[in-house]
């Protein structure tokens, strides 16, 4: 697969992409190291975030009704402190879910980092990440979080990156600079996913910080709402993980007013949340089990933002759509069947679609729904490039969409087919 670093979205006017990851913000610090869990002693499995002062938090969590131990240990922290947090501990390797002392070992997960960092156990978020259905091994865990509270530091990020990583080929780490007011703030976050990935949310554990001062009830509308065209828009496979979730905190450190009301400054704080959150969404979609392509469908002229989105997601779902891209099999009915079969009502007769890429660009449909006549050899070039395009026009109203997905290939079984090991 390519690097990762080309799902970055261009810089916007008042908004400049920056280096550090969870660090970026004013105050926070990160960390990683090998704590046995994973037998690779040069893969961090272990991980923490932690910020100089406690933050405003906002979290969404997997739709899924079998629950990892850390989902359910984190929604009832952050119920006890009314969404407040100072720090994060993760770990990969092992996922502990469906294990009847998952809910011990999560709470002491956050007793052990509390002790570390000099907090209460519910200020502290825990999330795992790994195989589902094997006990934790809380040992090593214990043995190696004081040290790794110690080695915390502002160039942390890339450890702590490091540490979430399971089927990961690359990093995954966004940042932006941006002013509220006059103030210079930042937001940057981390991501972790390659497979079982089909957010209904949030699939792929996700963590981001800033530095901006935002009240809670407002931080958890923005995230709810940026959650909807990013993480949920996107799919590798189709399964909705147990685990996973995305993490917002801000701890005030920039200086800027409290921001407690949906005017220009939250307008501000939500866009930075919504360009690192793209931006992670498209590395997620980049970096699937055993790609060869990122795939795009956007999906503009539909009747309400929910329509444009079912459609988008439909085509990026489709296990069909993912053979032929990886085939490079222009067999384009594929790609009207998935719009056809989208939870959303509108005319499929007045569609537009369109295939492309960098070699070029074909019309598939115009209005009735019948593939139009092309040539096989300029399809295969097409279809040839590391990025595809589905371009659906429904004609039907000013709303728009847009999901990431990846071709599915052979290497995606193999990953799967020995995950354990």
């Amino acid at each position: 697969m390519q690097n990762a670093d080309t799902g970055k979205v261009p810089d916007i006017d008042g908004y400049t992409h920056m280096e550090g990851g969870v660090c970026a913000a004013e105050g926070f610090t990160a960390g990683g190291c090998n704590c046995g869990l994973n037998k690779d002693p040069g893969k961090n499995d272990l991980g923490m975030i932690y910020s100089e002062r406690p933050c405003v938090t906002a979290a969404v969590y997997t739709t899924n009704k079998v629950k990892g131990a850390p989902i359910i240990v984190t929604k009832r922290n952050l119920e006890k402190t009314g969404g407040m947090a100072q720090a994060v501990i993760v770990n990969s390797k092992n996922a502990n879910t469906c294990n009847a002392d998952g809910e011990q070992k999560a709470e002491r997960m956050c007793e052990l980092a509390a002790a570390a960092l000099q907090l209460k156990p519910e200020e502290v978020v825990v999330a795992s990440t790994g195989v589902i259905g094997q006990i934790l091994p809380i040992e090593p865990i214990e043995t190696h979080v004081e040290k790794l509270a110690k080695s915390l530091s502002r160039e942390g990020n890339l450890q702590a990156v490091n540490a979430i990583m399971t089927t990961d080929t690359v990093k995954k780490e966004a940042a932006v600079t941006f002013e509220i007011d006059g103030v210079t703030c930042h937001l940057g976050g981390m991501a972790k996913g390659s497979g079982m990935i089909y957010p209904n949310m949030a699939t792929t554990l996700n963590f981001i910080t800033t530095d901006a001062a935002i009240s809670q009830p407002l931080l958890q509308k923005a995230l709810d709402e940026i959650v909807k065209v990013t993480y949920n828009c996107l799919s590798i496979d189709g399964d909705t993980s147990t685990n996973d979730m995305v993490c917002v905190m801000a701890n005030g450190l920039a200086g800027n007013p409290v921001i407690d009301a949906e005017d220009g400054a939250y307008a501000c704080i939500r866009q930075a949340l919504y360009l690192v959150m793209r931006e992670l969404t498209i590395m997620l979609a980049k970096d699937g089990e055993g790609a060869t392509r990122l795939v795009t469908c956007t999906v503009t002229g539909a009747p309400n933002q929910d329509t444009a989105v079912a459609v988008a997601k439909s085509v990026i779902r489709s296990p069909l759509v993912k053979c032929m891209i990886f085939g490079r099999d222009a067999n384009w009915g594929r790609v009207l069947c998935a719009i056809g079969y989208a939870e959303a009502d509108f005319d499929i007769n007045k569609m537009d679609v369109d295939v492309e890429s960098a070699a070029g660009k074909i019309a598939v449909c115009r209005g009735n729904a019948a593939i139009l006549p092309f040539s096989e050899d300029e399809a295969e070039k097409l279809l040839k490039e590391d990025e595809i395009t589905v371009s659906v026009s429904l004609n039907q109203g000013e709303a728009e969409g847009t999901a990431w997905g990846c071709d599915l290939t052979y290497d995606y079984v193999k990953i799967n087919g020995d995950y354990r090991s």
